[in-house]
């Protein structure tokens, strides 16, 4: 299964594409540069069929196939424990931001099970690895910025202390996407928080650039800006 599904990455690869994408993404050199709506087609028939062995043998040698793992991961219509199962086999081969990104956004049964998956999160944030990290955060940003669990996404993002660009990155999104949502809780939680210089910054940037804020708020948020230490 997986010598023949090897084979069609590299026939559906376009070298376009590849320059394009490669691009987008730094420290990536294992490319084929397939299109993403080629990979969902392939990963919704792969979630169809023996999915499990798919899963315990896939090869990761280039980019794709581990791209394609997360997106059969998100298309399984299994019980719950046994997606998450597969999920926590799969996190340590995140590698770069758009795998982790495209994995969290297609875990969408976490919807209709967001406690259980909470709980299944929360490891992740005790994580020193980098992906690790974002992924936690990520997962927040789709699928838990609402009233409900806002205190609890504000006081998992303060207690975050990674230096990697891409947690930083991650948190800054997500707590753009707080105020966007839920403006007075991130408001109080922005004015007390322990974030780092560089990602308090780039929230508040992020939160600038959205067009859903108005002037008036823009200029306040500009005001709040830190002076960062050299």
């Amino acid at each position: 299964m997986n010598n023949s599904i090897k084979e069609q990455l590299i026939q559906m690869a376009d070298q376009d594409y590849k320059k394009f994408a490669s691009a987008l993404i730094p420290n990536i050199d294992n490319m084929l540069g397939v299109r993403l709506p080629k990979l969902r087609k392939l990963a919704q028939q792969l979630a169809k069929q023996d999915w499990r062995s798919y899963l315990a043998k896939a090869d990761n040698e280039y980019f794709e196939e581990v791209m394609l793992q997360g997106m059969v991961i998100g298309y399984l219509k299994a019980d719950i424990e046994e997606v998450l199962e597969a999920a926590a086999d799969f996190v340590p081969k995140i590698n770069n931001w758009s795998v982790c990104d495209s994995f969290c956004a297609g875990l969408k049964m976490t919807k209709a099970n967001k406690e259980h998956v909470w709980g299944f999160l929360l490891p992740y944030f005790a994580s020193d690895q980098e992906y690790d990290l974002r992924f936690g955060i990520v997962m927040l940003l789709n699928y838990y910025i609402e009233a409900d669990y806002i205190e609890r996404v504000l006081r998992l993002i303060d207690e975050v202390d990674h230096k990697g660009y891409y947690v930083k990155m991650a948190a800054a999104w997500a707590l753009s996407i707080c105020y966007i949502k839920l403006p007075e809780p991130t408001m109080h939680y922005l004015q007390s928080s322990k974030l780092d210089d560089f990602t308090y910054n780039k929230a508040l940037q992020k939160i600038i650039e959205s067009l859903q804020i108005d002037k008036e708020t823009k200029q306040l948020i500009r005001s709040m800006k830190r002076k960062q230490s050299s």
